[in-house]
Parts: C-alpha cells; structure tokens; sequence
C-alpha cells in the first residue's frame, strides 16, 4: 500500500507508534497509509473554556513559585489507569528541534533528542519495559489545545512554564532551565536584545515565549510569527528575516545547523521547561514528578546528565545539571 505523510502545517499530525526498550533504537515513525486508518488518538473530550477560573495550583501565580509543581507520587490515578488500560502513551513532541525532537538523519523514521529520552522514561514507568508510544508532531502554538482537549496524554516540547500556561494546563517540576536570546547571521549588526534590533525583522513562534516578550518590548522591530522555530532559520537563511528570538536551548541547536549564524548577547529571561498535561491529571502530574526525580538522580550517572552530555552538550556547553524541583504541597 502506497504512504503518505500527515500534513503537520496544520492539524495535529500523528506521526509515530511504538517503541522498544529505552536502550534500544528510537520508536519508529508510522506514516499514515492513503485508504487506511490513522494512527489511533488519545480519547477526546472536550475542553474547559479559557475563562474557566484558575486551579488552586495557579491562583496566586508569580515568577517566584510557577514552577511549582505537585509533590511526586508512584501511586496510580484515573489518568494512569487509562493509559495502561489504552496500552500506549499519546506524547505531543517536536520533530524539528535540532538535539531535542528531530528525525535521525540515518533514519528518519526514528525520532531522536533530549525530550524524546524524556518521553521514553516516562512510558517505560507507567508501561513497562517495552511501552508503546503514539508521538504526535505539534506546532508551538497548538501543544496547550492539544492537552486540554486531550488529544495527546502529554506534552514533552522545550515549552516554557509559566502563569498564564497554569491557568490552562498542569506542569511537571522543570526539567531543564534556559533563557530567551537572540539568533542572527554573524556578521549582523544587531547584538542582543536591545535598540539593535530597530528597524530590523524579528520571526518567533505563535504562542511561545519569545512572542510573549516580544509583545512586552519589541525594540522598535517588526515581529513576525510562524508555526515552529525551525521556521524562523529557514526565514533567516533566506533573507526575509534580521534575527531570531528563541530559547536559548534551541537557538544553540539552530546555531549548530548553520554555521552562519550565531546567539547574540546574553539570554535575557529564565525559561524553566515542564512537561504539560491535563488540569485534572494530578496523578499523572505527581507520576511524572516521580519519573523526573529519579531522572535526576545520580549525579554525573544520572538519567538526566547521559541524555544532556549525549544531546545537549557539544552545542550547550557549561550547564552543570537539572533545576531542582520546587513543590506545592
């Protein structure tokens, strides 16, 4: 039977099912057969209002405690429970993040990265030694919809813990700490986040931080949105845009594809990445906080630092390990 790939420039696009052992190849990519069934989604319902009020874990929000998270929890709840009785997890990811979720270039069936480590332990805790993962491919600006209509389980996609985020969907303790910052060609004159950016064209993704602070102080640029951060490199190398403004973690990675571009000044905010699930999920949000904690566990031996010196390392030198969790109960 002749394949096709999902589109993935618009509607969430399934684009993975199953996995081996976690020491073992990455999960295979399974296209979409022309006449055939789509991979299988996560149970749908539907979601709460954006107006809805906030949850005890969101009210009274602020810098200092949104990455507080629930106390962890090996206990199973109604959302464990359904994944075992589904006998698979649904994981929302990137397929284009240079080192954190991309193709394997020897094998672009097999998604690779740091976060899809990350999904691979938490499968492998909740469903054994051979879990069976659905990755789902999702634009920036879709991973909250995604989650709070239950289209995937979770989501583990370098995305960014914040108050406005709690209010719509649950985090785990932050696995990983970076910063916004400016990418551009190296012989740019822009040289941070600052007046060298006037009169310049600045591409971020729809409804990631960058955006967010971008809307908060724009120096005088012209910003424009795409779906996903690799689109802004491609916008970059083809001269439609000046600059970048990305997570520090990513732009490193872009930097790394291209040659010709380089991370300007210094990281102008603290990003704390989680992973996001359903407001009602508080055993699934206390399940992975168990994961992340023996993820970090370890020192130089941990989860954690084998899958930052694998991945991370060579582009994103100097990060001597994990934040540590912060709870709220």
């Amino acid at each position: 039977m002749r394949a096709r790939w999902a589109d993935l420039g618009s509607a969430l696009a399934p684009v993975a099912a199953g996995m081996g052992v976690m020491a073992a190849a990455a999960a295979v990519l399974v296209p979409v057969l022309s006449g055939g069934p789509a991979v299988p989604e996560a149970p749908r319902v539907p979601a709460a209002p954006r107006t809805a009020a906030a949850s005890p874990a969101a009210t009274g929000c602020t810098e200092a405690n949104a990455a507080e998270s629930l106390r962890p929890s090996a206990a199973d709840g109604p959302a464990v429970r359904r994944i075992k009785k589904a006998g698979r997890l649904v994981v929302g990811v990137d397929q284009n993040s240079y080192r954190w979720g991309y193709r394997n270039p020897d094998n672009p069936k097999n998604l690779i990265g740091f976060d899809i480590d990350l999904a691979k332990a938490i499968a492998k805790d909740i469903l054994g030694p051979h879990p069976h993962i659905v990755y789902r491919a999702i634009p920036t600006n879709q991973r909250i919809d995604a989650v709070r209509q239950r289209k995937v389980d979770m989501v583990v996609r370098t995305m960014t813990i914040n108050c406005d985020r709690k209010r719509q969907v649950a985090f785990s303790t932050a696995y990983f700490k970076a910063g916004q910052q400016v990418l551009a060609p190296k012989r740019s004159s822009i040289d941070a986040f600052d007046d060298s950016l006037r009169g310049k064209k600045i591409c971020t993704a729809a409804g990631s931080t960058g955006e967010q602070q971008l809307k908060r102080e724009d120096h005088g640029a012209t910003v424009m949105t795409v779906p996903n951060q690799l689109d802004c490199l491609v916008r970059l190398q083809l001269g439609e845009a000046d600059a970048v403004v990305t997570d520090s973690a990513l732009a490193a990675g872009q930097a790394a594809q291209d040659p010709a571009v380089e991370l300007k000044g210094e990281p102008f905010s603290t990003d704390l990445y989680g992973v996001a699930m359903n407001k009602e999920d508080e055993d699934l949000v206390r399940r992975v906080n168990k994961v992340l904690e023996d993820y970090r566990s370890g020192g130089a031996d941990s989860p954690w630092t084998t899958a930052y010196d694998k991945w991370l390392k060579a582009d994103l030198p100097g990060v001597s390990g994990p934040p540590a969790p912060q709870y709220s109960d």
